[in-house]
């Protein structure tokens, strides 16, 4: 899915959140638990903004299915919703700090991180580091750090989903 087209939907409803923030947030709700319903999701969007049309429900609802499918995936498929490329890097950074952010609340949203392994925690710790990210990056040493940043994100939330679902005990949401 493309990252305007989602963000347009999530700035038509007025939830005060971005497309990376709605997916970081997502992603660390299934990292969690993968269980977790979409439609739990999609209140968490809508909490004080308004209602999704069908349509937008159900391009939504598959983002979500979507993003569960990869992060279950052996073939480390799982991306990050991000503006493409050909978007400014401080605006790219921008929706990295917000993708950090909605992953916060996410895993926040489902469970305390105070019984999870070190090293886990040790990635939340990282994660919400990223949510400090300098948003004035520009040249090719900034493209780099944030292709990093990426990669390593994306490697991190695999290994949160991996080992946090192994022995979730919780409800489903």
């Amino acid at each position: 899915m493309l990252y305007r087209d989602i963000n347009a939907i999530i700035t038509n409803i007025d939830a005060d959140l971005s497309a990376a923030e709605s997916h970081g947030m997502a992603a660390g709700m299934l990292c969690v638990n993968d269980r977790t319903e979409p439609g739990f999701w999609l209140r968490e969007l809508v909490q004080d903004a308004g209602e999704f049309n069908d349509e937008d429900k159900s391009i939504l609802q598959g983002l979500f299915e979507e993003t569960k499918c990869l992060l279950a995936s052996d073939e480390f498929a799982f991306e990050l919703l991000l503006p493409d490329e050909e978007t400014p890097l401080s605006e790219q950074v921008e929706a990295l700090r917000q993708w950090c952010q909605g992953f916060l609340f996410g895993i926040g949203s489902t469970t305390p991180t105070s019984g999870w392994p070190e090293d886990s925690r040790e990635v939340v710790k990282d994660i919400a580091e990223f949510t400090k990210l300098d948003t004035d990056a520009e040249g090719e040493e900034a493209e780099n750090d944030f292709m990093e940043i990426t990669e390593y994100l994306r490697a991190a939330v695999i290994f949160l989903r991996t080992g946090l679902n192994s022995g979730y005990n919780g409800t489903t949401h």
